[in-house]
């Protein structure tokens, strides 16, 4: 029997934040995935190595956890006073799907540094030195991200000594703007509360009613109280990861959250959606020590916030959520707000199981509608290998 060669197609693995993925320009993808559909979905299925039963993608760039089962597709933007599209794909580990719903706020602090080095960025808008602002059209959710990347003779400056939680080593600071972050969602009409309320009472089978905060910002996001659901927001991944009975009930939470939000139709369709809606849970600023063994204070952090992405709880804090976290913070009345100590406020410093993480948002309201006109959070990012990525030739 025939077997059809392994084909290479040029790609970059980089880490944004505290994720990392496979980077492709989208003129370097074979023709056939150049398009949404089942081809695209299916080449990078294979990249990644999913669907994988064992659940370590052994056999693909995939390192078996939501922040590092991802992919990107980056272009030259069609759309005026931008200079890039960039599309996410996040690819699930155990099923052979990938979710296009929401961005990565992480891997979005690697998109200008990528294309700038890919040469998709006008050189003439790259100074030799300084600080390159790359605009950046979100094709998933239909925002802007104003990324500003650091430039030394010409060349994308990666190496600093800006430090951030829940990465083991320092980089170059990479700013990003958000600008306009309340996701324009299907079915939530493009409200930031899609439910018209700054808190609802979500009744959940197994769990009881419970408060929740629903936004559209970053990503879709619902908060909870840690205390209504049995913790403090001290809790680190193994004390989630390791109990079945809690990732079911995130999961029941996450779906009729979904519902409520008006993100999906039926509960069954919750499976399906993987990547959004994210589901939080919030408390007052505790002592407590990070993953890493660091102490973190409670006068080091305005609050706790605890968030479980692709099902299992992140090891840090998801990049779009913190957007979420920002806003929410911004806002008098959430539950976010008001676990940081309520009032006004224009940035937050929350904690988060790796250590800390500091978001800027102002919000403003008018005609008893909220908005933001953009959230700001600095990451790090840099090229981890360059060359080609190989499949088999049949596989899409």
């Amino acid at each position: 029997m025939a077997f059809k060669p392994q084909i290479k197609i040029p790609a970059t693995y980089m880490r944004g934040g505290t994720s990392k993925g496979v980077f492709f320009r989208l003129q370097d993808l074979p023709e056939a995935a150049r398009v949404p559909g089942p081809a695209r979905d299916a080449l990078l299925l294979r990249v990644i190595g999913s669907p994988d039963p064992y659940a370590k993608q052994i056999d693909g760039m995939g390192g078996a956890t939501s922040s590092t089962s991802k992919t990107v597709i980056v272009d030259r933007s069609k759309r005026p006073d931008h200079d890039v599209d960039y599309l996410f794909g996040q690819v699930s580990i155990d099923k052979p799907f990938v979710d296009w719903s929401g961005n990565c706020g992480n891997l979005s602090s690697a998109v200008g540094s990528f294309a700038i080095a890919s040469g998709l960025v006008d050189p003439a808008r790259i100074s030799q030195n300084g600080m390159a602002t790359v605009r950046i059209w979100q094709a998933n959710i239909g925002k802007t991200i104003i990324a500003h990347v650091p430039v030394t003779n010409g060349e994308v400056q990666e190496t600093g000594d800006f430090e951030l939680d829940g990465v083991t080593f320092p980089a170059a600071e990479v700013q990003l703007e958000f600008l306009d972050p309340a996701a324009e969602e299907e079915g939530a009409g493009g409200s930031m509360f899609p439910t018209g309320n700054l808190v609802d009472e979500l009744d959940v089978p197994g769990v009881g009613r419970l408060q929740a905060t629903m936004i559209n910002a970053g990503i879709p996001t619902i908060f909870v109280n840690a205390e209504a659901i049995g913790y403090n927001g001290t809790e680190l991944q193994e004390a989630i990861n390791g109990d079945p009975r809690a990732l079911a009930m995130f999961e029941t939470i996450r779906a009729h959250g979904a519902l409520r939000m008006g993100l999906i139709a039926s509960i069954e369709e919750a499976a399906k959606r993987q990547h959004t809606p994210k589901v939080a849970f919030v408390a007052k600023a505790a002592n407590y020590v990070s993953s890493s063994g660091k102490q973190v204070n409670a006068g080091d952090v305005d609050l706790l916030v605890r968030a479980l992405s692709m099902g299992k709880l992140h090891h840090a804090m998801m990049g779009t959520a913190a957007v979420a976290i920002g806003t929410a913070a911004a806002i008098p009345g959430t539950l976010v707000n008001l676990a940081a100590g309520g009032g006004e406020r224009t940035a937050v410093r929350f904690g988060h199981p790796s250590g800390t993480l500091r978001v800027g948002a102002e919000a403003v309201q008018a005609n008893g509608e909220w908005s933001v006109a953009k959230a700001i959070m600095s990451r790090s990012a840099r090229v981890l290998m360059e060359g080609w990525v190989r499949v088999p030739g049949d596989c899409f």
